[in-house]
C-alpha cells in the first residue's frame, strides 16, 4: 500500500483481526453486488469507503423520485439517469481508488453464471424472488459465497450462503421455488426507510468478513429483525437434502 491507502484506511489497519495485510485482501478483493436500491445502497458504500478492489454492480433501473426516501447513495442530481452510474457517482466521491464495473442491464441465469465467477463474494440487494432464485442458482454451480437481505414494512432479514461449503444450505432451501412466496414491492406495501440501511449494512458487514475470513458469519442462520421492536432472533438453517438445487441428488458422479 502506498502513504494515502496507509492514512485512508489507519482505523482498519489498527484492528488486530485485519491489519495492513487484512486491507491488502480487501484491495485485491472483487464482490457482485445486485441491486442498487434501498440494500445495495448502504452495501456499495460501505464496501467501496473499505477499500475492496473491485465492485461490480448491477441494476437495470433508473433513479426517481420515491427512491431518494431510502436509496441513499443516489440524490436528486442523478434523478432520471441510471441508477448504476448515479452509483457510480457516488462511490467515486468516497474512494476513487475503486474499480468498478458499472452494468445497466437485467442480469438473467445466464448473465449471472458469467459474472459470479468474477467475484470472490456476492450480495443480493434485488427486491424479487426470479432473480433471487437465479443469483442463488449461480452461486451453487460456482460455489460462492452468498449474502442475502430482505426488508418490507419494518420487517428484515439477512443470512448467509457458503455455497463453498456443500453442507451449507442454499437460499432454496430456506425458500423454495415452488413454494408459495409471492413478492412484496416497497411501492405496495411500503418500507421504513432506516431499517433497509440497518439490513443492508449488515450485508457488508458480512461480505467483508467473509473476504477477510474473519469472525463467525451467519452462514447457516437467518437474522430476523423487527424495526418497530428493535428485537432479533437468529433461526438456524439446515440443508434440504431434496432441493432441487444443492440437494443430495445434485451431486456431480463420477
Amino acid at each position: 500500500m502506498n502513504d494515502d491507502q496507509l492514512l485512508r484506511y489507519s482505523r482498519h489497519i489498527l484492528l488486530q483481526q485485519l491489519g495492513i495485510h487484512g486491507q491488502e485482501r480487501l484491495i485485491e478483493s472483487r464482490a457482485l453486488i445486485i441491486g442498487l436500491g434501498g440494500l445495495g445502497s448502504p452495501v456499495a458504500i460501505y464496501l467501496a469507503a473499505s477499500g475492496v478492489g473491485k465492485l461490480i454492480i448491477c441494476d437495470n433501473d433508473n433513479v426517481d423520485l420515491t427512491n431518494l426516501q431510502r436509496q441513499i447513495i443516489h440524490s436528486n442530481e442523478t434523478i432520471g439517469t441510471s441508477k448504476v452510474h448515479s452509483a457510480m457517482q457516488s462511490i467515486a466521491a468516497i474512494n476513487p481508488e475503486v474499480n468498478v464495473v458499472a452494468l445497466q442491464e437485467y442480469v438473467d441465469e445466464e448473465r449471472l453464471l458469467q459474472l459470479v465467477t468474477e467475484a470472490d463474494v456476492v450480495i443480493d440487494a434485488s427486491d424479487n424472488f426470479a432473480t433471487r432464485h437465479a443469483i442463488n442458482q449461480a452461486c451453487v454451480t460456482h460455489k460462492k459465497p452468498l449474502v442475502s437481505g430482505a426488508v418490507i414494512r419494518f420487517d428484515g432479514q439477512v443470512a448467509v450462503f457458503n455455497l463453498s461449503d456443500f453442507n451449507s444450505p442454499c437460499y432454496h432451501c430456506l425458500f423454495p421455488k415452488s413454494g408459495d412466496n409471492e413478492d412484496m414491492r416497497c411501492a405496495m406495501m411500503g418500507v421504513f426507510a432506516p431499517l433497509v440501511g440497518i439490513i443492508g449494512c449488515i450485508q457488508a458487514t458480512e461480505a467483508l468478513k467473509i473476504l477477510l475470513r474473519i469472525g463467525k458469519t451467519l452462514n447457516g442462520r437467518l437474522l430476523l429483525l423487527d424495526g418497530l421492536t428493535m428485537e432479533s432472533r437468529s433461526i438456524k438453517l439446515n440443508k434440504d437434502p431434496a432441493c432441487m438445487v444443492c440437494g443430495v441428488s445434485k451431486i456431480p458422479t463420477t
